[in-house]
């Protein structure tokens, strides 16, 4: 393998948390809904996925039983500020430390304090037939485990959903301007409660992807971040599924590069090496808002009965 199909492979791996949370973050905020709440979801999501993978011996239900959490936190966040109207950011930064102390205290019970880390199974690469043994372009896309081909499918699948289809359309219509959506019969409230859901499953889902594919442990600082990038990545793509993933590839390309620069010892302080990715991110963030579109209603609660909105 060649070091830049090697480097390839790498960056696609990295790419899928990004990837996930983000389009977690844009399903909810095309409807209005936005979560501020990324973090702390992904680290719970990494918690139930490496304890139930630990327990039972399955990835599978590992990463489907973290799915079904975020969908709950995700549930609550829809329920609270569409139904209730509460605040988002309040009701974000809520949930937030809500699942990042959950997501410890669950590890310390399970596994209490020992001297030695747990590890699981990671998931297997799954080589697909004739297209892996493509040079180069084999290597970096079609032999991977299964949650990335699945993160690719998600994102195409978005795509279609959101672009070519009249039920995509309807739901963009809620984020733009729910008034008028409700006035021509589309479903505001239950658009928006299932996108949060939805929202809050995949974020979950990428924080379960760090320790069932990258590490085989859990750590409390396994997301290192990314969760908070995500957010960024969104409002870099433009809360477009095909430029989300464009974004998640840069995010994961300074990841990957950052960490390699580290391995081969080159003679830079390992702090300076760790801040490359968000320096980079504020960098591309100062041209990239002056021209993404975010959705009209982002972040703003819905009365029907109000006059103005």
């Amino acid at each position: 393998m060649t070091e830049f199909a090697a480097l390839a492979q790498l960056t696609v791996v990295a790419m899928v948390p990004y990837l996930l949370a983000s389009l977690g973050t844009m399903l909810g905020g095309l409807t209005g809904v936005f979560s501020v709440s990324q973090e702390g979801v992904m680290l719970l999501g990494a918690a139930i996925g490496f304890l139930v993978s630990y327990g039972t011996g399955s990835t599978t239900i590992g990463i489907l039983l973290a799915a079904g959490t975020g969908a709950v936190f995700g549930a609550a966040l829809g329920w609270a500020t569409t139904v209730l109207r509460l605040d988002q950011f309040v009701v974000g930064l809520a949930l937030f430390f809500a699942a990042t102390g959950l997501a410890g205290l669950l590890y310390r019970i399970v596994i209490g304090q020992g001297a030695t880390t747990p590890r699981v199974d990671t998931l297997p690469r799954l080589e697909i037939p004739l297209l892996s043994d493509i040079p180069v372009l084999g290597t970096a896309l079609f032999s991977h485990n299964v949650l990335v081909y699945l993160a690719a499918l998600l994102a195409v699948g978005a795509w279609f959903f959101l672009y070519r289809t009249r039920a995509g359309l309807d739901l963009r219509s809620v984020g733009e301007n729910p008034k008028a959506a409700d006035s021509l019969g589309i479903p505001v409230v239950r658009n928006r409660l299932w996108t949060a859901t939805a929202g809050g499953a995949l974020m979950a889902v990428a924080g379960a992807y760090l320790p069932l594919v990258y590490t085989g442990t859990y750590t409390d600082s396994i997301v290192g971040g990314r969760g908070w990038l995500a957010i960024a990545l969104t409002f870099f793509g433009g809360w477009r599924p095909q430029f989300i993933v464009l974004g998640a590839l840069f995010f994961a390309a300074m990841d990957v590069v950052a960490l390699r620069a580290e391995v081969a010892g080159i003679d830079i302080p390992s702090q300076v090496l760790l801040v490359v990715p968000y320096v980079a991110t504020l960098l591309v963030m100062v041209f990239a808002f002056r021209w993404a579109k975010v959705p009209e209603f982002l972040g703003r609660n819905y009365d029907r009965e109000s006059r103005t909105a």
